[in-house]
Order: structure tokens, then C-alpha cells, then sequence
């Protein structure tokens, strides 16, 4: 659907029904839970002026919200069976963890390094964006989602010092030569080879859509195996070729490869190392 159209469900403050999933880590991996496991869910609003774009004073209204919850009924046999077996080892749920950092960069800055953004387990991907502070904050004149490129001409990832998964990418958008910034899209994501898409045009990238990928798992591989956990210390560096014109924020979101236990008294242990 065509975002331009979404406000027109909304005209005189009408009531608009939706629905949709809860992008939580558990939430996205495909074992189910089991039994008699306590699950609390806390959900927390964001502030009108970070999810609202247009002339202030307007407010989100919650009328109601009804939490669905699949729910599988299995026989007592594989039940008696889940339980001799908790008996010697626990349920193991690999699972995709996401974290998400951010750092302001000073108005007038032409550079941005920060060291050890991540000490212990590394990501098995990053992908990086900036976008203006304030509108990272809230405010209803600017989108949070529009990541722009603030002529960035150098972007590199460091691993214990050596640049991975490849050598920094060095860019112009003045003179259009950015290819290698939207090819990290496919390479970071593995798309390349696949009859898969990002819906981002290049044209598009420049456009409010500058994202950077680095994918950082030993085989450079999207598949559902674990690797083995690495412990480094990870680095960011970026330049730009023109002084900030405002103060931006440098949104680093990562991806690790975790495994969530379950032993027979139901106590959750867990492997982050972040």
C-alpha cells in the first residue's frame, strides 16, 4: 500500500481498525513454547511526536487493543515426553536477537568514530543509518524513518582493528557514486542470487532510504545454523565530506545468533553476551 494513501483512513479523526504482529526476538523463531512457561508482555507507547508526521497538537487515541495468541492443544503422550526428557536437558529456541544503538554527531562534525560499540559477542549483521537528531527524538515536522547520506564519502566496520566483512566503502553522492553503498543492501541481507527484492529502487536510496549492511557471520551465510560465537571488539568509522549542517544520530542495528533455554522447573536461561 502506498504510504501517501495511509492518512486518508485517518480524515476528521475517523476510528480505523488494525492489526498486526508484535516484532519481538521470541516472537519471530519457529519452535513453540512450551507448557506452563510464565510469559508477561509489556508494551510501551512512543511519544505522539515520533509516531505522528504533520502540524502538532494531534494525539494517537488507543479505543481498545486485543492481544491474539495462537495456542496448539497436544496429546498427553508428547506432553509425558517433553517432561522425561526435561528430565536430562533443557528446550532449546535459537533465535534471532536484535539490539539497537544510537550516537549523536555535533553539529559542524565532518567525522564520526566510535570503538567498542560492541565488547564480547559480535553481530552476525549491522546495518547503519543516520538520520537529524531531532527527528530521531520526536517531532511532528520530520519522519524518524528518513535516513539520509549528509555526503558521507567513507564507511567502515572494524573487527579487534581489521576491517570487515571488507574493505571500508569510500562514496560521492555529489557525483552519483554510491552503487557500492546500495549494494551492501543485497550483500548484507543475502539477496544477491535470489529472486528476492528490497523494494528500494537506487534512485530511492538517496531518497530518504540510505542504509548501510555488513554482514559479519564467519561464512557469510543467511542460513538457519548457529556459528560459532566470536568475542571481539567491534568499531564503527565514518567521514563526511562536508562539515553537519545540524546535530544527526547514527542508528547501528544488530543481529545475533542466541539460543534461549528452558530447563523442566520452567526457568529461562539464556547466552547474550551483549
Amino acid at each position: 500500500m502506498d504510504l501517501n494513501y495511509v492518512p486518508n483512513f485517518f480524515e476528521l479523526s475517523a476510528t480505523v481498525d488494525m492489526i498486526g504482529g508484535l516484532h519481538g526476538d521470541l516472537f519471530h523463531q519457529e519452535r513453540l513454547l512450551l507448557n506452563l512457561v510464565d510469559v508477561k508482555i509489556k508494551l510501551i507507547r512512543s511519544k505522539p511526536e515520533f509516531c505522528l508526521q504533520g502540524n502538532a497538537g494531534y494525539k494517537v487515541v488507543l479505543e481498545k487493543i486485543n492481544l491474539l495468541v495462537r495456542k496448539v492443544r497436544v496429546s498427553p503422550g508428547v506432553i509425558l515426553g517433553h517432561a522425561k526428557a526435561l528430565e536430562n536437558d533443557t528446550a532449546k529456541y535459537p533465535l534471532n536477537r536484535v539490539l539497537c544503538k544510537a550516537y549523536s554527531v555535533p553539529q559542524g562534525s565532518m567525522s564520526f568514530v566510535q570503538d567498542n560499540i560492541f565488547v564480547g559477542q559480535m553481530p552476525k549483521r549491522i546495518i547503519v543509518g543516520c538520520v537529524d537528531n531531532d527527528a530521531f527524538h520526536g517531532t511532528f515536522e520530520k519522519s524518524p524513518f528518513e535516513f539520509k547520506h549528509y555526503h558521507m564519502n567513507f564507511i567502515g566496520i572494524y573487527v579487534d582493528g581489521q576491517p570487515k566483512p571488507h574493505a571500508p566503502l569510500e562514496l560521492n553522492f555529489d557525483k552519483n557514486n554510491y552503487i557500492k553503498g546500495y549494494h551492501s543492501l543485497f550483500s548484507g541481507t543475502e539477496k544477491i542470487g535470489h529472486d528476492q527484492g528490497l523494494f528500494i529502487s537506487r534512485e530511492d536510496y538517496i531518497k530518504g532510504n540510505t542504509l548501510f549492511a555488513f554482514n559479519l557471520s564467519p561464512d557469510l551465510c543467511n542460513g538457519d545454523h548457529l556459528n560459532l560465537i566470536k568475542q571481539s571488539n567491534l568499531r564503527l568509522e565514518i567521514k563526511f565530506s562536508q562539515s553537519l549542517s545540524q546535530t544527526i544520530s547514527v542508528i547501528v542495528f544488530a543481529e545475533f545468533d542466541n539460543v534461549i533455554e528452558i530447563n523442566k522447573t520452567r526457568n529461562i536461561l539464556v547466552d547474550f553476551g551483549n
